[in-house]
């Protein structure tokens, strides 16, 4: 097979093509909702870990990186940042004294109940392309991906 016919190939291949499609798909939705979230000075990490508090309760510190898929060590930046500005507050397991939470304080609160409709109503915008049939089968085929895929790193 020549390299001509090589390309013909890849390029009709259905996985590879797939995945270039996902990948502009994501990164486009993700600039469009990550310059969302700078509207309210705050970067798409800040906002997950106000979003996971705000909606889950008090976090310790260990879980929220898994949670919202952020590496351990940036977990204190973020958290350092956000506590500065008053968002979150760091409170001690009072049973376990290696254990820290963090707990979203009422103007994290306040923040956030301000500004998840406009961000919910943009998110909605950004994915106005399909239909809400199209969204759930969307949501499956990608779940059923992930998983598959998740398999293969056993």
């Amino acid at each position: 097979m020549n390299e001509q016919e090589l390309y013909k190939e890849k390029k009709q291949d259905p996985s590879l093509k797939l995945f270039v499609v996902m990948s502009k798909a994501q990164r486009t939705i993700s600039d469009l909702v990550k310059d969302d979230i700078q509207r309210y000075e705050l970067n798409p990490t800040e906002f997950g870990v106000l979003e996971l508090l705000y909606h889950q309760g008090p976090q310790p510190l260990q879980k929220i990186g898994e949670k919202i898929l952020l590496a351990s060590g940036s977990i204190t930046y973020v958290v350092d940042k956000l506590e500065k500005k008053k968002y979150l507050e760091r409170v001690p397991c009072p049973n376990d004294r290696r254990i820290t939470f963090a707990s979203i304080t009422d103007k994290g609160r306040e923040l956030l109940h301000s500004i998840f409709p406009d961000h919910w109503k943009r998110i909605e915008s950004i994915l106005g392309g399909l239909t809400d049939e199209e969204k759930r089968q969307a949501i499956n085929l990608l779940k059923k991906l992930g998983k598959y895929a998740d398999a293969q790193q056993e």
